[in-house]
Parts: C-alpha cells; sequence; structure tokens
C-alpha cells in the first residue's frame, strides 16, 4: 500500500551483522575454535536477517541501506556456502578466499565514501569493516595466523560498534530523545534526524 508506515530496519540489519561478526572474530582472534554455532548465525542472523533489512529498506527508498544489507547479507550466505561446500568441489585455499576477501573490502571501502554523508558511528563501522576484510585478504594471501588475530581485534570493534548503533537507533526511538548518541552530521543540507543508516 502506497501511505503504509515502514518501521526503520536498520537495528534489525546492524544487529544480525554485529553480532554475527563479533562472533566470527571470536575465533579469527584466536580466543575460540570454529564451530556449528557460528556457521548457524551466518545463515541465520547474519545473512537471513540482513537480507530482510534490505529489503525493507529498498521499499523506504533508501538506497544506500538497501545495497549495504543485502550485498552484507549475502555475503554471509555466500561465505557459509564455502564452509560448508555442499557442491563436492575443491575447497576454497587461502589464496581464494583472499581474493573473495579483497573484492568484499573494495566494495566495503566504497560504501565507507557513501557513509560519509552518514552519522559518525555509521562512518566508523564502515571504515573499521573496509579495514578488517583487507586485514583478512592480507592474512589468507600471506598466510599470516599474526594478520588474522590482529583481524579478529577489529572485527570485534567493528561489529560492537554496528551493534551499539542498533541499540541507540532502537533506544532513541523508543523514548523520544537521545538516551545513545550516533552523532548526527548537521548543516545546511542536512537535518539532524533525517540521516540514518
Amino acid at each position: 500500500m502506497a501511505g503504509t508506515k515502514v518501521a526503520n530496519p536498520a537495528p534489525l540489519g546492524l544487529l544480525g551483522f554485529g553480532l554475527t561478526t563479533v562472533l566470527l572474530n571470536i575465533h579469527n582472534a584466536g580466543l575460540m575454535e570454529f564451530n556449528v554455532m557460528i556457521l548457524a548465525m551466518g545463515l541465520c542472523y547474519g545473512g537471513t536477517a540482513q537480507i530482510i533489512a534490505g529489503i525493507m529498506e529498498f521499499r523506504n527508498k533508501n538506497v544506500f541501506g538497501a545495497t549495504a544489507f543485502t550485498s552484507y547479507g549475502l555475503f554471509w550466505l555466500s561465505l557459509c556456502t564455502i564452509w560448508i561446500n555442499p557442491f563436492g568441489s575443491a575447497a576454497a585455499n587461502g589464496q581464494a578466499m583472499g581474493w573473495h576477501l579483497l573484492m568484499w573490502g573494495i566494495f566495503t571501502l566504497f560504501m565507507f565514501i557513501g557513509s560519509l554523508k552518514h552519522n559518525r558511528v555509521t562512518q566508523f563501522v564502515f571504515f573499521s569493516l573496509t579495514l578488517l576484510f583487507f586485514l583478512l585478504a592480507c592474512g589468507d594471501f600471506i598466510g599470516s595466523k599474526t594478520t588474522i588475530t590482529i583481524a579478529g581485534i577489529v572485527g570485534i570493534v567493528c561489529g560492537l560498534s554496528a551493534a551499539y548503533s542498533a541499540f541507540a537507533q532502537i533506544l532513541n526511538n523508543e523514548f523520544g530523545k537521545t538516551m545513545l548518541p550516533l552523532c548526527e552530521l548537521k548543516d545546511k543540507f542536512i537535518k539532524s534526524g533525517q540521516v540514518r543508516f
């Protein structure tokens, strides 16, 4: 229906991304073995929840949010497919994963540029995610566990920043005032509160 109001889907997408990213990078940082919990989170929350949020952002005519959430949701589904390897083909080696992550790093770099019109927390999410992808790609290309560990720490910070953005949007909306700041941009072209993820 043309006039139907749709709730802001960004917190759902940000939490799907953020919590799953934290859990995977706890593993990358060497604090936990890889296990089915990470795989399940990637499929169900990191993948599915973000795709739902992305489709809702299309409905809201938010090109940035729609592209980001749908793309990263599909990233999680593709990553889980690589891990499961249901096709019976050769498993992806370090070089293959390096190229995979490099492409996502380039994509995220351009999304970071787009985020410069959004609040500072969103900018930080995309900056740290860009750094995460490039570190992971580098770690896979050169086979460096140290680089992967550093990437894991960056990934935990990135995921937590996305979760913070989600909680801020939820609480600020519920209470009708700023409970957690997002550091909105304020200039003559952008009114505070109109710029969101």
